[in-house]
């Protein structure tokens, strides 16, 4: 493919509110216009509609206060669109800054699509033998100076803008065009996936799924990296991927942007749950999903019972102890913790007592168990043993009054997810507080489950950093 270094190009650079293109919003646009020699410069305050977080106001110097008075992307789109149309697209990293310009553009309403040219991959491309290549890198590598703060996008333009003039001045042209046109060009997607398909997904947090010829769920999974989480499945194997390969005709893939990977987590667990789909390892069932119910007494006469989570609510009885798939593995397993503590299989309630009064139970007379059965220990004592055993199976009890909010902020963003939790009960999740009122209102059913239970326990119960408050 050819390339010309006499067409105009463009030098974007972006200031944001995050990482995000779908949850983040511009906060400072910087366009450097080059075409036949002359470079006219572009720049301009954008208002994002939201809060800067304190960590880009420590990055970039940009405030609230400098952006209220700003006018909202929406009111110059169509003037940024033509400032930028006819013009190869040049940034740094420009993966990120092209992604959030579409992002707002199709919020606009409008289509953007240009040729583009990373000056990362350049960089790397032209000096192999380099360790860094970000922007202070690459100034400072090339002697490259701009008027203006670093980390301010006008700036920033102007020294993408010098690093190609410096290049152009110092290679020949048919290296630097080959170059151009090798960076440039745009590899074609994997066989079965559509290319508009696969440059919608962002590189953001969250839960892709991917769907079958005919529609049917084939595979959800989780990234923090959505694009590049998709595209593992159809890249050769190879040492450094391990993503199942998925060589099934694709008829569409959708995804779920999250704040952060709690957020992630709780979404990829519910639609393995609703879908089902066919290449994702089998899931828990639910259908049998049972526990062991102990209720100690003042005579030691209590005996372990089976109970279901379909007839009773897990999230908020007492004496729960082991989740299991099925009756099946819930007795394997207590039948197997008798054997090595010695528990009596009778005084547990998993063998009736024999017809003769203190007839042993069957573990007995092998030496398995330590004589409950037959008075030789007491049944305060084997009541304390088995209470004693089980307290490491036992299900945490719900540890609020009610319900509870769970704030997940991402540190670098202004993307925030609210999770509604009861009783370890997933409800779902709101991106702000309209939607969650919504929610709050009309709160699904939702129902125990095991997978949700151990995730929700073990970030609670570790100090995640979340901040959890409860609703009244």
């Amino acid at each position: 493919m050819s390339f010309s270094l006499d067409q105009p190009f463009i030098f974007v650079d972006l200031e944001t509110t995050g990482a995000n293109p779908e949850r983040d919003r511009i906060t400072e646009i910087g366009l450097v216009a080059w075409e036949g020699g002359e470079a006219r410069e572009w720049s301009t305050l954008v208002n994002p509609q939201t809060t800067i977080p304190p960590f880009i106001c420590q990055l970039t110097g940009i405030s609230d206060a400098m952006v209220a008075q700003a006018p909202a992307f929406a009111d110059i789109a169509a003037e940024v669109m033509a400032r930028l149309q006819g013009h190869v697209f040049v940034a740094h990293n420009a993966r990120f800054d092209y992604g959030f310009l579409r992002n707002e553009f199709k919020r606009a309403g409008l289509d953007f699509r240009a040729r583009v040219i990373c000056t990362v991959k350049l960089s790397r491309k032209l000096f192999p033998g380099e360790y860094k290549h970000n922007l202070d890198a690459v100034a400072a590598r090339n002697g490259l100076s701009a008027d203006g703060v670093r980390h301010r996008a006008l700036t920033d333009a102007r020294l993408i803008h010098q690093f190609l003039v410096k290049l152009r001045q110092e290679l020949p042209e048919d290296t630097l065009a080959g170059v151009l046109a090798d960076i440039s060009r745009q590899a074609g997607p994997p066989a079965g996936l559509d290319a508009e398909m696969i440059d919608r997904l962002p590189d953001g947090e969250g839960v892709y799924l991917i769907f079958g010829e005919a529609g049917q769920p084939l595979y959800v999974g989780r990234s923090k990296q959505l694009q590049r989480g998709v595209l593992a499945h159809f890249a050769p194997p190879g040492r450094g991927n391990k993503a199942l390969r998925i060589q099934q005709p694709i008829s569409r893939i959708e995804w779920v942007s999250t704040a952060g990977e709690f957020g992630a987590m709780l979404a990829e667990a519910k639609l393995l749950k609703s879908l089902e789909p066919s290449l994702n390892p089998p899931r828990r069932g639910q259908a049998e999903l049972c526990a062991w119910r102990y209720l100690p007494n003042a005579d030691g006469s209590a005996q372990v019972q089976l109970v279901h989570a379909a007839e009773l609510d897990f999230g908020r009885e007492a004496g729960l102890y082991g989740l299991y798939a099925n009756p099946r593995e819930a007795n394997h397993t207590l039948r197997k913790i008798a054997e090595v503590h010695k528990l009596c299989l009778v005084r547990l309630g998993l063998e009736q007592a024999g017809r003769r009064r203190a007839a042993p139970c069957s573990a007995m007379p092998l030496g398995r168990c330590r004589g409950a059965c037959v008075g030789k220990e007491t049944a305060l004592s084997h009541q304390a043993r088995v209470s004693a055993v089980l307290a490491k199976l036992a299900l945490a009890r719900w540890p609020y009054a009610g319900a509870v909010l769970i704030r997940e902020q991402n540190p670098g963003s202004t993307a925030c997810d609210l999770h509604l939790i009861d009783h370890w009960r997933y409800l779902g999740s709101a991106a702000n507080e309209a939607e969650m009122q919504v929610l709050l209102a009309n709160p699904p059913p939702g129902e125990f489950d095991a997978d949700i239970y151990k995730l929700l326990n073990k970030q609670l119960r570790e100090g995640s950093g979340l901040k959890v408050e409860t609703i009244s």
